[in-house]
């Protein structure tokens, strides 16, 4: 037996709770990891309350977490019991002491990379990655706009962003969540609570607009986001905690520009191993360089993943939150 956050109905965090739960041995291309660190992301709070659909009720939440290799099913060979392996990948089931994984998910953990750094960077790090390096790829002398700049995508896109050479424009929604974000290579932050973030883009980029918007808010910034492009800019869409976007007529994208709009995920870019493995080297290597550092600002026992998800939903964290298991 191990223990595990269960959700029996969709609603609340007041519907976590943690159970008691039976962990199987791993089938053929399966393997058992032992959580010791487990991340938690905006993702999870969709799937909690039936946004996005989970495999089934009842379900264990979460999508990221690093740990060690406690058995192997067959044909696997890539991974030997004892390794230390994190992964971001679905289905649902990181909210938990141990669970079963297919093994091509799992990324084995360099030296030099701590299991909390891991659990708090796979998803929020190789989301950065695809979205920098392959959705619209950031070239020396860009200027982008980052929503959410202080939040745990938001902190490691500012600095590999700035790193590669480019201007970054950060929203954030208070003056304390500005000046982290400027400590980490966000170069003009905006407060959206007390400016016109699209007025402050224009101004920043003397009416020219930005190269590319990384949007992970989705209804309350969306059109602003259109408008704060560059001509023939990218607009990347790639998450919704402000709700779903509206239905849109395409033609507005010829009206403002010849506009490019993307809707990516992480988990269409590390669909193949290779390209998983290709995703979380590049991480790995911008962390342990220290051009990325991380910032685990919030650490909770498992058991209050519930309130882990309020202060998520109210705003109040930045960078990453790590669940630690017993």
């Amino acid at each position: 037996m191990s223990k595990a956050i269960r959700i029996h109905e969709h609603g609340g965090p007041e519907t976590m709770h943690l159970e008691e739960v039976d962990v199987p041995e791993p089938g053929p291309g399966e393997a058992l990891v032992r959580h010791t660190a487990i991340g938690v992301n905006y993702i999870d709070v969709y799937f909690r309350t039936g946004l996005y659909t989970p495999p089934g009720l009842p379900f264990t939440p979460g999508m990221e977490a690093a740990g060690v290799v406690e058995a192997v099913g067959a044909g696997v060979t890539e991974l030997s019991v004892g390794d230390r392996v994190a992964y971001a990948a679905p289905p649902p089931g990181a909210y938990a002491e141990a669970r079963v994984i297919a093994a091509d998910r799992l990324v084995p953990v360099p030296e030099g990379i701590s299991d909390e750094q891991a659990a708090a960077m796979m998803l929020k790090g190789m989301t950065a990655q695809y979205l920098l390096r392959r959705t619209y790829r950031v070239q020396p002398g860009d200027t982008v706009l980052i929503h959410a700049a202080a939040g745990g995508v938001g902190l490691i896109a500012c600095q590999w962003a700035s790193h590669l050479g480019a201007t970054v424009i950060g929203t954030v929604g208070s003056a304390e969540k500005a000046e982290l974000a400027r400590a980490h290579g966000c170069t003009h932050p905006v407060n959206y609570r007390e400016e016109d973030f699209v007025a402050r883009v224009r101004e920043i980029t003397g009416g020219a607009g930005v190269a590319a918007v990384y949007d992970s808010v989705g209804r309350d910034t969306f059109d602003g986001s259109l408008d704060c492009l560059r001509l023939m800019g990218t607009l990347v869409s790639f998450g919704q905690s402000s709700g779903p976007v509206e239905p849109l007529n395409i033609g507005v994208l010829a009206q403002k520009g010849s506009l490019f709009l993307t809707r990516p995920t992480l988990f269409t870019y590390t669909a193949r191993r290779e390209d998983l493995l290709a995703t979380a080297t590049e991480l790995f290597e911008v962390v342990g360089q220290g051009a990325v550092r991380l910032e685990i600002n919030q650490r909770l026992p498992l058991e209050e993943a519930a309130e882990a998800h309020r202060g998520l939903e109210a705003r109040r964290t930045t960078g990453s939150t790590i669940l630690e298991p017993r």
